[in-house]
């Protein structure tokens, strides 16, 4: 994953913490532990890996060939309810499995048995072995001190980069331009001086359970980002990820990207204002300069009550990013009200 740090207008390797990746890599593989007799009422959703009911001490004695072996069994104390068993740090392991169209022992929900069991394996591994080190990964973070870029990401306002703009009209190579178009809102808040106009809010972060294809790092702590699904959590409104104990400390200073606020109507009224860098929704100022400019003079126009459909049809094209829609609305609303006038 290629990564850049910007700092000080000048692009630095990257510091991307690793000790959490190379845990991951060297977590046990999952193991399935056929069953090679026919089995009587297996669930549909499970394959050779379910055993049927079989006690405690014949679960273990199957999973002792390795680490990461696992089956599934039914349990004889509740018959109906099934058990993953999995082998991890020389010992058996026993969790109620759950299916609801995926398969599930927590929150996580999975496609397949086997992706919950490499999942686990990865989880139980880094937990065992970076306990003390996960629970001190909120200290000193990088969020506050150093801007990132990452792929395919650009900037919400290009117009408020005067500062970044100069220093590549100065020394500017093909490499500069592509990483220009990739700063995120971590390097805006670093980079940009605010603009004096514009409304000073705070706003927290919108954020969201992602899952993250390919490896990923947290844009608070700086580490890795582990576990096949649902690694961490994305800020809907500025696209900030970072991991889901990290988001509790995290500033309420989202800046909302355009690229990721993606309608107008049915939007946090802050987030609006801040993603459009504005004191008032643009949609109250141009229909205030409609009003002004061809309302006045219209009569019916505030006695009769708005067409829905003509209405949602502005609503639609609004969110869509048709801005150019609003004199229409109005042109069409003043001529229907005049002939009913």
């Amino acid at each position: 994953m290629a990564l850049t740090v910007f700092d000080n207008d000048e692009y630095r390797p990257p510091v991307w913490k690793s000790y959490l990746y190379q845990l991951q890599q060297e977590a046990p593989h999952p193991r399935r532990i056929t069953c090679t007799r026919e089995v009587e009422n297996r669930p549909k959703y499970y394959g050779r890996e379910f055993h049927g009911m079989i006690s405690r001490e014949e679960t273990d004695q199957l999973l002792s060939v390795a680490e990461g072996s696992y089956l599934i069994r039914e349990s004889q104390r509740q018959p109906g309810t099934y058990t993953l068993a999995l082998r991890f740090g020389n010992q058996t392991r026993n969790f109620r499995l759950y299916h609801d169209g995926k398969h599930f022992v927590g929150e996580k929900r999975f496609e397949s048995i086997h992706d919950l069991v490499t999942d686990g394996l990865i989880t139980l591994y880094i937990e065992t072995k970076a306990a003390e080190y996960i629970a001190k990964m909120t200290i000193n973070p990088i969020y506050e001190h150093i801007g990132y870029t990452t792929l395919n990401r650009e900037p919400a306002h290009k117009k408020q980069m005067p500062a970044l703009k100069e220093t590549h009209e100065k020394d500017s190579t093909g490499e500069d331009s592509i990483a220009e178009k990739r700063l995120t809102s971590l390097v805006r808040r670093a980079t940009l001086k605010e603009n004096e106009q514009a409304p000073k809010y705070e706003k927290v972060h919108n954020f969201k359970v992602h899952t993250f294809r390919g490896p990923h790092w947290c844009e608070y702590c700086a580490n890795f980002m582990w576990g096949l699904i649902a690694q961490g959590v994305k800020c809907a409104d500025c696209g900030l990820n970072v991991h889901k104990q990290c988001s509790k400390m995290v500033p309420n200073d989202c800046k909302p990207d355009l690229k990721h606020v993606k309608k107008v109507y049915s939007c946090d009224l802050t987030t609006l204002v801040k993603a459009h860098n504005s004191k008032r929704p643009m949609v109250v100022d141009m229909c205030i300069r409609e009003i002004e400019s061809r309302g006045l003079q219209s009569e019916g126009l505030y006695r009769i009550s708005g067409f829905t459909d003509l209405i949602e049809d502005a609503k639609m094209s609004f969110d869509r990013g048709n801005i150019q829609v609003i004199s229409l609305f109005f042109y069409s609303v003043v001529v229907v009200r005049i002939k009913i006038s």
